[in-house]
């Protein structure tokens, strides 16, 4: 279903997470897609608030747990993940925020700079369908203090999300 708890994944991965999500990007062709900021960006306001753009433009990188294994939501920035959504999406009956370990041994990276990319394999992606209202939108690079500006589009495909109605 989703990255086990049980260090079952790859764990965080040996780079740093700027460095994990800038070669990751440059093998998609958008390394000069990474905004960096003096100031933090580790919240969704702080987020728009740098980078100029709408709140719901900004994709949290929430971590998930749901019936013991982790689950990243991909929430736009003026919405809350839906627990309850998020675990019908992936089958289960309960799901609550992970804490900060948890967060970094699913994905790799700290709360603040989680991004959807340079995943687990095994990790489940879901995608908040109210980020349809934008064509351009800006997930964390791996930092508190640095976004990247993409197209939904390839955010969906290069995270390999799947996009649902996991917010409110």
């Amino acid at each position: 279903m989703s990255a086990s708890l049980a260090g079952e994944s790859d764990g965080p991965r040996k780079r740093g997470s700027a460095e994990r999500v800038r070669a990751f990007l440059s093998e998609h062709g958008l390394a000069d897609t990474i905004v960096h900021f003096e100031e933090s960006t580790k919240t969704a306001q702080q987020a728009a608030d740098a980078m100029g753009c709408e709140l719901g433009q900004i994709v949290k990188s929430l971590v998930f747990v749901v019936d013991g294994s982790a689950v990243l939501a991909l929430v736009a920035g003026d919405r809350r993940g839906d627990g309850d959504a998020i675990a019908r999406q992936v089958g289960g009956d309960k799901a609550r925020l992970a804490d900060a370990d948890t967060v970094r041994s699913a994905t790799g990276y700290a709360i603040g700079g989680v991004s959807p990319f340079d995943l687990p394999a095994e990790l489940v992606v879901l995608v908040d369908d109210s980020l349809n209202r934008f064509e351009t939108v800006f997930p964390a690079a791996g930092t508190p203090s640095s976004m990247i500006r993409m197209s939904r589009g390839d955010l969906i495909a290069m995270a390999g999300g799947r996009v649902a109605r996991i917010s409110h």
